[in-house]
């Protein structure tokens, strides 16, 4: 719930001043310290490369996807230790499946003993999105706002207007519908979440295709670079398994 309250925070803080150019001149501390800065950032890496704003998006968003690599292992790693006590965690809640005040509490009790006993932190899954969410929103931002891009091309389309043949946000929903059906591989789900994950999976490429059509091709672009990013990263992840701390902790506990 914290999470989503600060995505939505930031998102409404900044959606009035998406039609704005940033500039260095741009006041407040959103666009100062983190949309400018980025600005700043595609406008250095494509005078690098002869100008190519399009290049710029894409070698920008590797740099920010492998400066937040640490915080998304960290997430995945927790996720993975979160799903191997899940058995316990049924176990416990069918044991104390009353709803009177003092089963409840006895419940929370060994809950957290359980956290303890295998090591895992249920808030620390969180901390890497808490994070993540301004600086991925910023560089929207920046992308959108930084007026340079509109006016350049790169392959077949135009940055600043929607792909006129359609490839990109084709592309686009693909990229973004393999990137969650790999992270759904990762997560073992049961019940109303696995419901809602099969539903998402099918949703999400739509709203992405749907926005990508209509919205400028260098958005576009950012979405299929980062897909493709995050789909690389999650299968390399997944064959490097569990951590040492992880793999003791639930195998000592398992015996």
């Amino acid at each position: 719930m914290l999470v989503a309250i600060l995505f939505l925070v930031v998102v409404l803080a900044g959606c009035s001043q998406t039609n704005q150019a940033i500039t260095p001149e741009s006041t407040g501390i959103w666009n100062q310290y983190f949309v400018y800065p980025l600005s700043w950032l595609i406008t250095t890496v494509a005078n690098i490369f002869g100008g190519s704003y399009g290049m710029a998006i894409i070698i920008v968003t590797i740099l920010i996807r492998l400066a937040l690599l640490p915080l998304m292992i960290k997430q995945i790693r927790s996720t993975k230790a979160m799903q191997a006590i899940q058995p316990e965690m049924l176990k416990l809640r069918e044991k104390y499946s009353s709803k009177d005040q003092k089963t409840v509490q006895k419940l929370n009790e060994e809950t957290m003993k359980l956290y303890q006993q295998h090591g895992v932190n249920p808030l620390s899954g969180c901390l890497p999105i808490f994070i993540q969410m301004p600086i991925l929103i910023a560089f929207y931002h920046a992308i959108m706002r930084t007026m340079e891009i509109k006016a350049h091309d790169f392959l077949w389309f135009q940055l600043g207007h929607p792909d006129p043949i359609y490839a990109l946000p084709i592309i686009a929903g693909i990229t973004t519908f393999i990137q969650q059906k790999v992270s759904m591989n990762t997560t073992t789900m049961a019940g109303p979440a696995a419901q809602q994950m099969k539903i998402m999976l099918y949703v999400m490429p739509i709203m992405i295709l749907v926005f990508a059509i209509n919205l400028p091709s260098a958005l576009a672009l950012y979405w299929v670079v980062g897909n493709t990013f995050m789909i690389v990263q999650t299968l390399l992840v997944n064959r490097t398994g569990n951590t040492p701390d992880q793999k003791n902790n639930v195998g000592g506990a398992s015996k």
